[in-house]
């Protein structure tokens, strides 16, 4: 049936989302260029090195990464874009990585530079230029998951949530997966 972005993200579409990435039929997808684009616009294959949160860039898979990950296959494929758009294929994240993107979604754009002090010396790092509207649509399919999506578990009368839910598949054999939510 229909789907749009609000219910793709709160029941986590994998066709939509592979559809919004590379397209399909008379429909263009953004291309893997723009997803690696708008991933390391919200902090993801970049290094965090502030205080006691550092960590290390993960990966966004692009057609450099696989020539240089991949020396007997290394020819980017609409499957690897397909993969790429839903966060998987190579793409690795970090916990602090994913907390920053989503707060940036929260806050209306603003990257935050997180604190364990109490008068943090920084806050905002950047600005992610990205229209209100389009954060708005974001927060209603968060809130959508938790509502009658994949996050409907954290729908309790006390608080209101947003929330996405994702799976890492482990390994190169992707024999196990680890399940998670972000709110």
């Amino acid at each position: 049936g229909y789907v749009d972005m609000r219910k793709a993200i709160a029941e986590s579409s994998n066709v939509y989302f592979y559809e919004i990435g590379g397209g399909f039929e008379k429909q263009k997808g953004l291309g893997i260029n723009n997803i690696e684009k708008y991933a390391k616009l919200f902090g993801f294959g970049n290094d965090f090195s502030e205080g006691f949160f550092s960590g290390k860039s993960g990966v966004v898979p692009s057609p450099e990464w696989k020539k240089e990950t991949f020396k007997t296959d290394n020819v980017w494929r609409i499957g690897d874009t397909y993969n790429t758009a839903i966060g998987q294929y190579g793409f690795q994240v970090t916990p602090i990585q994913v907390v920053r993107a989503v707060s940036a979604i929260a806050n209306g754009g603003s990257i935050l530079n997180p604190s364990i002090t109490l008068n943090p010396s920084s806050g905002a790092v950047r600005s992610v230029n990205i229209k209100e509207a389009d954060f708005q649509v974001v927060r209603e399919g968060m809130r959508g998951a938790v509502l009658y999506g994949t996050a409907v578990g954290l729908n309790i009368p006390q608080v209101e949530v947003a929330a996405k839910t994702g799976t890492a598949e482990l390994g190169s054999a992707k024999k196990f997966v680890n399940s998670w939510v972000i709110g």
